[in-house]
């Protein structure tokens, strides 16, 4: 998480205490800019939408309660980032506040721009408005790391 202070229930310590701590390879760089990293593209992926869920709510006070597999498809690795927040960004909002507790995204393909990933999930959360192109980076490289910025 970062610096914010967040009123967590007696729940959500719980929930917290429950688990072991989430390695977070993200950082919300002044609440609107998501900077991800990872040992592979796939892993820069997963900790961009953990980081937006980060940004909402306390990640670590989510029971894991269920899976989901997912597709999200682009035009190119941008529109597939996008989509694949804007995927989620739709999970949280047309299904009551749906939020990850861990994303894993299987496979990349870079020929075609699709992605398949499965969820740990659980309902609560606050609000992230939209998606944005506005200075998208993605860097596929030895250590691959994305920019994205979320509307808040």
């Amino acid at each position: 998480m970062d610096d914010r202070a967040l009123d967590l229930t007696h729940a959500q310590e719980a929930v917290k205490a429950k688990y072991p701590p989430i390695n977070k390879k993200y950082e919300c760089k002044t609440h609107v800019i998501i900077h991800s990293w990872g040992d592979s593209l796939e892993e820069a992926f997963e900790q961009c939408a953990m980081g937006m869920f980060g940004y909402m709510t306390d990640t670590e006070t989510v029971e894991p309660l269920d899976t989901l597999d997912v597709e999200s498809e682009g035009d190119d690795m941008e529109s597939l980032l996008f989509h694949f927040l804007d995927d989620w960004l739709y999970k949280f909002s047309a299904e009551l506040f749906f939020v990850p507790r861990e994303i894993k995204v299987l496979h990349i393909d870079r020929i075609h721009f699709k992605i398949l990933f499965y969820p740990l999930l659980l309902i609560q959360g606050t609000e992230v408005k939209a998606i944005t192109y506005s200075a998208m980076q993605i860097h596929d490289k030895e250590k691959p790391e994305i920019f994205a910025i979320v509307d808040i």
